[in-house]
């Protein structure tokens, strides 16, 4: 099966296998296909200017054992900043749309830290996330991750927080920005603990931020990620969240707003 590298080489190609093991579900890891539509974005542009924002909606399901298709359009191109657009397609249907923006530094007197990361136990003390057949997603067998925050999902918890550490079980060669883009995305849903047992739920739309310049980052490296629950009604939740490395420099940030059919 194509490990998430490979994935990587066939969506800059614009054409891709997507097998089981990336499942999530009767759909595909979302964080997967993100990084796939980043990755033509990137063989769009024309120079090296580093993704700032990524702003994904996922359209429909991709089946996670059939092909796609990857396209991608510049938009506008700038000084500072393209603009580009990707689309990726199954069966001859619009799946996820995105919308990344790629600038180059400039000088500017506005300079502001982050705010410092979550202080939480080491990788080694954290829970390292359950494997349930029929529960757990297919596509977290490609990562290693650690429970630090919050509740498990499906245990009825309160919390309005959750997270802990991640990182490849594998790891690749190189961490890039694609990689990240997939990292951002792991962690289920903050929502999901608050349920008191399984049931279905997705995200509608996605926005992340890499922060620059980014930190170094080992292939085999811990990052630490928090989501926190802003507001949930209705079948729908509207999630904040922050990725760090173990030293504590910020990373990337996301927004979600997740559908929760409970």
């Amino acid at each position: 099966m194509p490990d998430f590298d490979e994935l990587m080489r066939q969506g800059r190609d614009g054409h891709a296998t997507i097998t089981p093991d990336w499942g999530q579900g009767r759909a595909t890891f979302g964080g997967l296909l993100g990084a796939m539509a980043h990755e033509a974005m990137v063989r769009r542009l024309s120079d090296d200017r580093p993704l700032r924002s990524l702003a994904i909606s996922f359209i429909a399901p991709a089946a996670p054992d059939g092909d796609v298709t990857v396209e991608a359009e510049i938009l506008r191109q700038g000084k500072a900043v393209t603009q580009v657009e990707s689309r990726l397609y199954q069966n001859d249907q619009v799946v996820l749309v995105a919308l990344g923006s790629f600038g180059v530094s400039r000088d500017s007197v506005v300079a502001v830290e982050p705010e410092p990361a979550p202080d939480v136990k080491e990788p080694e003390g954290g829970y390292p996330m359950p494997q349930m057949e029929g529960v757990t997603p297919d596509f977290l067998r490609h990562y290693d991750m650690r429970f630090a925050l919050g509740g498990f999902p499906f245990t009825g918890s309160s919390e309005r927080t959750m997270g802990g550490w991640m990182r490849f079980r594998e790891a690749p060669e190189a961490i890039t920005a694609s990689h990240l883009v997939a990292l951002v995305d792991t962690w289920p849903p903050a929502l999901l603990p608050h349920l008191p047992k399984p049931a279905p739920a997705s995200s509608l739309s996605w926005t992340m931020e890499l922060v620059h310049p980014l930190p170094a980052i080992a292939p085999d490296d811990w990052l630490l990620y928090q989501a926190t629950i802003d507001q949930a009604r209705d079948g729908y939740g509207y999630t904040r969240a922050g990725v760090w490395t173990a030293s504590g420099e910020l990373v990337a940030l996301s927004r979600q707003t997740v559908t929760v059919f409970a």
